[in-house]
């Protein structure tokens, strides 16, 4: 406990000092602690120092920890790619969806979420520096996808996720620019508020050019165990 409740610190120090060096509040970048690979206790104990936000990359993995931590009042992430076969368990689960590139997939969770839960706040992932190894639309494609997406009554849209290539900053700024487009013609605009990018090795960049949720794993958790990666 006391290793990650120092470990959190740690990273909510770097994230204030990320803010006071791009002369922003630091009440406007959140801590989503990414939690794959690691144990349902593992979680128990990062929820005790304060962490309320986790974000998981493996639906089947994310649903035994849900179901395991159901005394927890946790806002889920799925921060991985969204497949059409797995949509009605994110529907239903989660309270945020980042991998979403797809309109389909967006129409598919709109219709799976029950009337009777708050809307599913979703983010566009974006292949912002087009590379051949991620997924996401393209960044043209964007406006349209805002504009079909935001007429689904069951989803809120929130904003954007990318994972730009390592050692290329400029690949933040350039989110933070389409974000900004995007939100000047958003039928929603008080709604597009969330630019989700930053991990562990790049945040205080990330931060700099206006990232508003940080994605952290290693730095708060350690190294992964991928041996029952499902």
């Amino acid at each position: 406990m006391n290793d990650l409740n120092q470990a959190r610190n740690h990273v909510l120090a770097q994230i204030q000092q990320a803010c006071l060096a791009a002369n922003r509040d630091v009440s406007q970048v959140q801590l989503l602690a990414v939690s794959k690979t690691h144990p349902s206790t593992l979680l128990k104990e990062m929820y005790a120092t304060g962490q309320r936000a986790f974000g998981e990359n493996y639906l089947q993995e994310a649903l035994e920890k849900i179901e395991d931590l159901t005394d927890l009042e946790i806002e889920w992430h799925f921060i991985g790619h969204v497949q059409r076969n797995k949509t009605k368990h994110l529907a239903e689960k989660f309270a945020w969806v980042h991998g979403v590139d797809r309109f389909i997939i967006a129409e598919r969770l709109s219709n799976q979420r029950e009337a009777t839960q708050t809307p599913l706040n979703i983010c566009l992932q974006v292949n912002i520096d087009a590379q051949d190894s991620k997924d996401g639309c393209q960044p043209d494609e964007v406006a349209d996808l805002v504009k079909q997406i935001s007429q689904l009554k069951n989803l809120k849209l929130r904003g954007l996720m990318v994972i730009p290539a390592p050692d290329h900053p400029q690949a933040f700024s350039d989110a933070k620019q389409l974000f900004n487009q995007v939100k000047v013609h958003h039928a929603h605009a008080e709604d597009w508020d969330t630019l989700s990018m930053g991990m562990s090795g790049d945040m205080v960049e990330a931060i700099a050019a206006g990232s508003t949720m940080v994605r952290i794993g290693t730095a708060l958790f350690g190294a992964r165990d991928y041996s029952n990666q499902r």
